[in-house]
């Protein structure tokens, strides 16, 4: 099972991936939506957790994109974001297509939980992933 974790703080995308690789799960990382959406082409991951606001290409835009090209990934969409102007960018990021959502923080359980609530438990042979250097890159 291979997740993409996109997001542009480096720190989120170190302690999802270190999360994910220790659950059992492949993990790959892009830092906005316009590198996530060439890493969903050349890696074709089962899952996509994204956050919403990011620089290049937002999360919004990226999970419409998804949409079009992999109508069957599963998202998650993420964001510590909340309300600006009325706008709930979580809830505007299911009703276009995000499977789930979690507002930051949030926990390493109700990470799991959702992963599991679509129906993409951690493998049950699953050895812990690797340890991932101190620096994230």
């Amino acid at each position: 099972m291979k997740i993409l974790v996109i997001d542009d703080d480096h720190l989120v995308r170190y302690a999802l991936s270190k999360i994910l690789l220790n659950a059992g799960y492949q993990v790959v990382t892009a830092s906005d939506g316009r590198r996530g959406m060439a890493v969903l082409r050349a890696e074709h991951p089962d899952v996509v957790i994204t956050d919403i606001i990011m620089p290049e290409q937002e999360g919004i835009d990226t999970i419409i994109q998804i949409r079009r090209e992999r109508p069957a990934v599963k998202i998650i969409a993420i964001s510590g974001g909340g309300r600006i102007r009325n706008i709930d960018f979580l809830e505007m990021a299911q009703s276009l297509g995000a499977n789930d959502v979690l507002a930051k923080p949030f926990e390493v359980d109700e990470l799991l939980s959702c992963l599991i609530r679509l129906g993409l438990p951690p493998p049950a042979d699953a050895v812990p992933g690797p340890e991932l250097p101190e620096r994230a890159q």
